[in-house]
């Protein structure tokens, strides 16, 4: 099966897309119930390619692609163990350190007259969010953005005073609205402040608390290799600062999928009881 990220209709984030589809597809795979096992191997290339006229005919019509990126990914598909998401580094350097991958090294690939950097993607990265994965160095100096950070920095004085504010960026992608955000945060380090940061996603579209979720699961340090005891250990240590109830606590761990080991109150049966009270 071959998949084009970028055509028909382009996005910034089509790299990213492309891997975390890879890896869903392996994850939702394994859960098929069949014998023997069903196996997945996915290989995934960044290039150009040529788009010709449709082929084909009824369910098979494709369009006709012509580059070397579609030969380059079919032979990272084959070098890929079962299960396994293979990139190559032309598709690495765009997803910062939004994945956790493992270097293969460089391979000679049939058809390919230099030896390829591959990688494979093991799973996403516990980054707070892609303005960190996609700068975890130093950042370049912020140059023309004085009057925005100096609003910032009245509103924040407001807002010590008790006077509650909140400001919208808005912008196209790439104007510099989390380098904003990151050069306040860098201004205010060293005074007293409690920060919770959410993020969206364009692949949870469908989950409305995916920004809680998220934020709840960075604020807990679970990890992904934590068992589903771990993760509860460190929910409690988390919530034991607040005055969450055991019940509200049992109704938390549900929403970040974690199962009641006994510790917490059994919820209500009825989910639309259990929605309203989440």
């Amino acid at each position: 099966m071959l998949v084009y990220f970028g055509y028909p209709e382009a996005h910034e984030d089509d790299a990213e897309r492309a891997v975390r589809s890879g890896l869903q597809l392996v994850a939702e795979v394994a859960k098929l119930k069949t014998h023997p096992p069903l196996q997945t191997r996915v290989g995934i290339a960044t290039g150009l390619v040529v788009v010709g006229d449709l082929v084909g005919s009824g369910d098979a019509q494709e369009r006709g692609i012509v580059g070397e990126t579609p030969n380059l990914a079919a032979r990272l598909q084959g070098l890929a163990e079962p299960d396994m998401v293979v990139i190559a580094d032309t598709t690495r350097r765009l997803l910062g350190n939004l994945f956790e991958l493992q270097n293969l090294g460089r391979q000679m690939l049939k058809g390919i007259p230099d030896t390829v950097q591959v990688w494979a993607a093991l799973r996403p990265a516990a980054v707070a969010g892609r303005f960190e994965a996609f700068h975890d160095g130093e950042v370049s100096p912020f140059v023309g953005r004085e009057e925005e950070s100096e609003l910032l920095l009245r509103r924040w004085s407001k807002a010590k005073t008790g006077e509650g504010q909140a400001v919208l960026l808005s912008g196209e992608a790439g104007l510099g609205k989390s380098r904003l955000t990151a050069m306040l945060l860098q201004q205010i380090r060293d005074e007293p402040h409690a920060r919770v940061r959410c993020f969206c996603s364009p692949q949870r579209t469908d989950s409305a608390l995916y920004p809680t979720i998220g934020q709840m699961e960075r604020a807990a340090g679970f990890k992904h290799d934590d068992t589903a005891g771990e993760k509860l250990d460190k929910l409690d240590v988390l919530l034991a600062r607040t005055a969450t109830s055991p019940h509200d606590r049992a109704l938390l761990a549900e929403l970040l999928s974690l199962p009641n080991d006994g510790r917490y109150p059994t919820l209500a049966s009825d989910p639309q009881q259990r929605r309203k009270k989440t």
